[in-house]
């Protein structure tokens, strides 16, 4: 089986996987007051988004799959500021997050990455849209652990602190995200430049 054919099949599980969490995370996040989950489901939404765009560079021109990389880092930049406008909104009008959503909705999410970077793994060091495509994985990963303890935290606290500070730091996550794919793009651009240069004739 070609390594195109593998990319393929894994990115349109991981479109399934991510779409469908980014629905259940929103509409959860939204009933139950949470910043975290608001915040991560609008991630999962992102990476769906981006994993769409990956599979329609499968067997295109390099050019193509560095504009579908670079797309994705300035979407996950927008989505991290829309994501802490409404952050803001929330610390000054308050909130009352319901820490029973957030633990479960998480450790679904959770579980969904973890498979997405299970399917992945072949994949990191390959073609620079697959790479982005693992870095969101591992970026959600790590934003599902802080919703789940946000969770436990506003449960013991009676707080909606934690949920809010939780939602900034996974806003945080995601603006790393997009620098990494910024700064891979960026490079495998130059190395695209540096061997046109040198190529004879």
């Amino acid at each position: 089986m070609s390594n195109e054919h593998l990319g393929r099949r894994a990115l349109t599980t991981l479109l399934a996987l991510n779409g469908t969490m980014f629905v259940v995370e929103l509409v959860s996040g939204w009933r139950a007051e949470s910043m975290g989950l608001i915040a991560d489901g609008l991630d999962m939404g992102a990476d769906a988004a981006v994993y769409l765009l990956a599979l329609l560079a499968i067997g295109a021109a390099e050019s193509r799959k560095l504009r579908a990389a670079r797309f994705a880092g300035r979407v996950q930049l927008a989505l991290a500021v829309l994501a802490m406008l409404d952050l803001a909104r929330r610390a000054v009008m308050g909130s009352t997050p319901e820490p029973p959503t957030m633990v479960v909705v998480s450790l679904a999410a959770l579980a969904v990455n973890v498979w997405c970077l299970v399917l992945l793994r072949r994949h990191r060091h390959g073609e620079v849209h697959l790479e982005a495509a693992w870095i969101f994985s591992a970026t959600d990963v790590q934003a599902n652990l802080g919703v789940l303890l946000a969770g436990a935290l506003v449960a013991a606290f009676d707080s909606a602190i934690p949920d809010l500070v939780v939602g900034l730091i996974v806003c945080g996550l995601v603006l790393r995200g997009a620098i990494r794919i910024g700064r891979r793009v960026r490079a495998a651009e130059l190395a695209a430049g540096a061997a046109t240069y040198v190529r004879p004739g």
